[in-house]
C-alpha cells in the first residue's frame, strides 16, 4: 500500500484528527519527491487538511503549499516558484466503488472524481498529497527571460505562430467564401 512512497502519512478512519492536520515534508522526503517529479528541488511542501467522516468514506479537504525549483522550459535557467493548490479527496474502503466493464461508458459524480480506494485499516494521505503536488507542477513553466530569448533566437511561441500547409490554406479559403 505505502511501500516505496516518498511521503507516507497513514490515517486511520476510526481515529481521525479532531482538528485541522498539518503535514510537513522533511528534507529527505522533498528530495525524493523532486527526483520522482523530475524537478531540480522541492524546497518545502506542506498541507493543511480537514477530515469529515461520511458513511464509510472519509472526506478530505485541504490546501497544499510548496516551493518548487526547476529549469525554465525555454532558457533552461533555474526558476523557483510557489504552488498553492486546494484539493478535495474521498477515501473509501476497497470494494466500495462500482465495477465497470472495460469499454462501458459511465458518468462520474462530483464526489467520485477524486475517490481513492484503500485496503486495511488506514489510508496514505501522504501519497495523495504527493500526487496532488505532481499534478500541480507545470513541466513547461517559463521564467521571466523566456520571451526575450525566443525573440533573440527567432523562436515563435505557439500562440504567435500562424498555421500553414494545405489544410490551413483550405480552411482560410472556406473562411473567405
Amino acid at each position: 500500500m505505502s511501500e516505496g512512497n516518498e511521503l507516507v502519512r497513514l490515517i486511520r478512519p476510526r481515529a481521525l484528527p479532531a482538528t485541522k492536520m498539518i503535514v510537513e515534508a522533511n528534507e529527505a522526503e522533498c528530495a525524493a519527491l523532486a527526483k520522482r517529479f523530475g524537478v531540480t528541488a522541492i524546497h518545502s511542501l506542506g498541507a493543511e487538511v480537514d477530515f469529515v467522516n461520511r458513511d464509510e468514506a472519509v472526506l478530505v479537504d485541504g490546501i497544499l503549499t510548496a516551493t518548487i525549483e526547476q529549469p525554465c522550459a525555454v532558457t533552461r535557467e533555474s526558476l523557483t516558484y510557489e504552488v498553492t493548490e486546494p484539493f478535495s479527496l474521498r477515501f473509501v474502503p476497497a470494494g466500495q466503488t462500482p465495477e465497470y466493464e472495460e469499454d462501458e461508458e459511465f458518468e462520474l459524480t462530483e464526489e467520485e472524481l477524486d475517490e481513492v480506494e484503500y485496503e486495511g485499516d488506514s489510508f496514505d494521505l501522504g501519497e495523495a498529497i504527493a500526487q496532488t503536488l505532481g499534478l500541480a507542477i507545470d513541466p513547461y513553466r517559463e521564467g521571466p527571460d523566456a520571451d526575450a530569448v525566443r525573440k533573440e533566437t527567432g523562436i515563435q511561441s505557439d500562440e504567435a505562430s500562424q498555421p500553414s500547409g494545405p489544410l490551413a490554406e483550405a480552411l482560410a479559403a472556406l473562411k473567405k467564401g
